[in-house]
């Protein structure tokens, strides 16, 4: 897009929006503190690098489709993810999980890899000046395919299991140290029963002593965060997951941990959005998980929606931006993976652009007053607002494509170096 035609939509928009009190030049100030976390795992469909050639496989993770051009190689993965951030206004981190270390070919189990297997990425994201983010893989290994890793009842494999997030609590301790920015780890594990089982209550007992070893050893929280995550369902775990949102909830309260909140995790008809203030009074800080789950947790790209809308409102309207950590997670190999990456990032972004375009102020004053139909008729008006030529500017600040040009970049990548793999 031309550039005199932006700065007119946006100097059109910034009339607009400061009919209604909203300064859009402090939003897009605003915009600058909100990092969101790309999930290396888009790039090769949740594979890694433990061996070569690697494929996904157990723990109720399913990446669909067979596009050309997914990364084969950590180099690739590299030069993928930095196409993305080429394309992003912004600054970004990267999230990584366990199985993407640097292992030179060599056979190294999981209870074993230590922050030396991950100092390229450090290095990396230092040359960047970026951040990481860090997650235990306790899925795609023989030790998981019974269907049970931290809560099993056998103690060969649960504390084969422990271990293993033992270390990546100290990898990420480490990356955090390194790059001066903390490092969220994310305990995610697919535990749980395909049928309806007896003896839940052991199960949840042997998840929690885990978790207790697991965080006996405490690490600075300029290091270091703990984050939880819970999940309804899984394939394979369609009765019963051993980590349930409840037993989350209650252990992150406890023990003062992060609670993670994938929008996938929950009953389709569970808001997350509403979720945010309980929880927010409750402990310090929050993950998510972005994405965008259809009848499941299918894990598509994420996209501009009501949902996202009023995840990205209620941090917002909470004043919560500064103790909510974003990250996106969805593995899509049915479309170009760069592609997916961009779409994604940039309709969060876009989500919280128009959450901070929000004239928050006014409308709690016509809810405390009983003034439902101003309210409304506000948040109806608010929805035909020029918001896209605010994020286009904001695009064109940040010297980064604006409008439709980031697809003809992507193309252009595609064909250059995604076909030739």
């Amino acid at each position: 897009m031309k550039k005199k035609l932006i700065e007119k939509a946006y100097e059109l928009a910034k009339e607009q929006y400061a009919e209604f009190g909203v300064d859009t030049d402090k939003v897009l100030s605003e915009m600058e503190n909100i990092n969101i976390s790309l999930h290396c795992w888009q790039t090769d469909d949740v594979g890694g690098f433990e061996k070569a050639g690697a494929v996904l496989g157990g723990g109720g993770i399913q990446a669909t489709g067979n596009f050309p051009g997914k990364a084969k190689t950590i180099e690739q993965m590299r030069a993928d993810l930095d196409k993305v951030m080429s394309l992003l206004p912004g600054k970004q981190r990267l999230n990584l999980h366990a199985i993407y270390g640097e292992f030179e070919g060599k056979p190294v189990d999981r209870d074993q890899i230590e922050a030396k297997h991950f100092q390229g990425w450090i290095n990396w994201a230092k040359k960047r000046g970026i951040g990481l983010d860090f997650n235990c893989t306790c899925f795609s290994h023989p030790l998981a395919d019974d269907g049970y890793t931290l809560s099993s009842k056998d103690e060969k494999i649960r504390s084969f299991w422990v271990e293993h997030t033992k270390r990546c609590r100290a990898i990420g301790a480490e990356m955090g140290k390194q790059l001066g920015t903390p490092t969220v780890h994310n305990i995610w594990i697919p535990d749980g029963s395909k049928d309806t089982p007896v003896d839940r209550n052991t199960l949840r007992k042997q998840l929690k002593k885990s978790l207790d070893e697991i965080f006996a050893v405490s690490y600075p929280k300029k290091h270091l965060k703990d984050s939880v995550e819970s999940k309804l369902f899984g394939i394979g775990s369609e009765s019963m997951v051993v980590g349930s949102h409840d037993f989350y909830v209650g252990y992150a309260i406890k023990n003062n941990t992060l609670i993670t909140l994938d929008n996938g995790h929950f009953h389709p008809t569970e808001q997350v959005g509403d979720k945010i203030s309980s929880i927010l009074q409750f402990v310090d800080e929050i993950l998510l998980h972005l994405t965008r789950g259809i009848r499941w947790d299918s894990d598509h790209v994420v996209t501009f929606n009501d949902e996202l809308l009023l995840i990205t409102q209620e941090i917002v309207r909470c004043k919560a931006l500064s103790r909510v950590n974003v990250g996106l997670d969805f593995f899509d190999a049915s479309l170009n993976r760069i592609g997916a990456y961009v779409i994604g990032t940039r309709s969060a972004q876009l989500a919280f652009m128009y959450a901070l375009l929000e004239p928050t102020a006014t409308l709690v004053k016509y809810e405390n007053k009983g003034r439902n139909f101003e309210r409304l008729a506000l948040l109806e008006l608010l929805r035909t607002m020029p918001f896209g030529a605010v994020y286009d500017y904001y695009c064109m600040k940040s010297k980064v494509p604006t409008g439709q040009e980031y697809i003809d970049e992507i193309m252009k990548y595609e064909k250059e170096v995604l076909l030739k793999r």
